[in-house]
C-alpha cells in the first residue's frame, strides 16, 4: 500500500479549517476541542494524535504577541481608570484565546499528521 507524500502546509491548512488532516473532508472535532476518533469521510484514525499542551502553549504565544503587546503600546492603558481597562483587556484576551485555541489545535494535529508522528502507547 503506497502512502502519498504528506505536506505540512496541507496538514496545517486542513487542521486550521478543523477538517480531517488526511482527506480534508471530515470533521476533526466532535466538540469544541474533543478530537473525533475517526474521520467520517475517509476513516482515518484522528484519535492517535496527541495534542496535550502544545496548542495551549502556541495559543498563549500568539495571543501574547498579537494582543497583549499592542495593548501595552496603546496610551489608554495608562490613562484610563483600571476599572475600565481591566474588563476590556481581559475580555479581548479571553475572546481571542478561545477563538484561536481550536484552530491552533487543528493545525498542531495537521503537523503531526504530516510528519507521521503518533503517540507512543
Amino acid at each position: 500500500m503506497s502512502d502519498p507524500k504528506r505536506s505540512a502546509s496541507d496538514g496545517i491548512k486542513r487542521g486550521f479549517l478543523r477538517r480531517c488532516p488526511n482527506c480534508g473532508q471530515g470533521h476533526l472535532f466532535s466538540g469544541y476541542l474533543a478530537v473525533e476518533p475517526s474521520c467520517e469521510a475517509c476513516g482515518h484514525e484522528n484519535a492517535r494524535y496527541r495534542a496535550d499542551d502544545g496548542p495551549a502553549y502556541f495559543t498563549i504565544l500568539i495571543v501574547g504577541h498579537l494582543v497583549i503587546v499592542p495593548l501595552l503600546c496603546l496610551s489608554f492603558i495608562l490613562t484610563w481608570p483600571l476599572a475600565a481597562v481591566l474588563p476590556l483587556s481581559l475580555a479581548l484576551v479571553l475572546a481571542s484565546t478561545l477563538a484561536l485555541l481550536p484552530l491552533v489545535k487543528g493545525a498542531f494535529i495537521g503537523v503531526q499528521w504530516a510528519t507521521r508522528s503518533t503517540a507512543v502507547q
